[in-house]
């Protein structure tokens, strides 16, 4: 049998180059409806089973009267849907910080998207490209705004 050779394969370049990004430009990723299976398999991964997530009759008597998801899961799929929104995919360099606020429990069933809006651009040659902050919300199906914050993103130049 005789050998092949096959070129490297070069991954496909979804996302905005640095130079794209403008002052107020919005996105919008898809939603995301958020399910029994997710809140469990965040729990095992995240070791968090505060009962709040995991206990349906103790998390009836609290302050939201059901089991609600995990903030931090919340924030992990809102970075999952920024990559299927496609605006940093293949772009981004580095994620490099975040402020971000929990405002309303998300519930199991809610359907979340995220909204980004650019608020700042800062060209930075020595690593390629420049830092890109967004301006992010997590809405649900309510139109409610459940977390909300900044990220920082450092994100590659258009190639030469």
């Amino acid at each position: 049998m005789a050998a092949t050779m096959s070129k490297p394969v070069t991954p496909e370049v979804r996302g905005m180059y640095f130079e794209e990004f403008e002052i107020g430009r919005r996105m919008t990723s898809p939603g995301r409806t958020i399910t029994e299976t997710d809140v469990v398999l965040f729990s095992g991964i995240s070791g968090d089973f505060n009962e709040l997530h995991t206990n349906a009759e103790f998390a009836a008597t609290s302050h939201f009267g059901q089991r609600i998801a995990h903030g931090l899961l919340g924030l992990a799929v809102a970075s999952g849907l920024a990559g299927r929104a496609g605006f940093i995919e293949g772009t981004a360099i580095a994620f490099v910080g975040l402020e971000w606020r929990f405002k309303s429990p998300i519930l199991i069933g809610d359907t979340i998207r995220l909204q980004a809006q650019v608020t700042k651009t800062r060209a930075m040659r020595a690593v390629g490209g420049g830092m890109v902050i967004f301006q992010v919300q997590l809405i649900n199906q309510r139109q409610e705004t459940v977390q909300e914050g900044e990220w920082r993103v450092l994100v590659r130049s258009r190639p030469a």
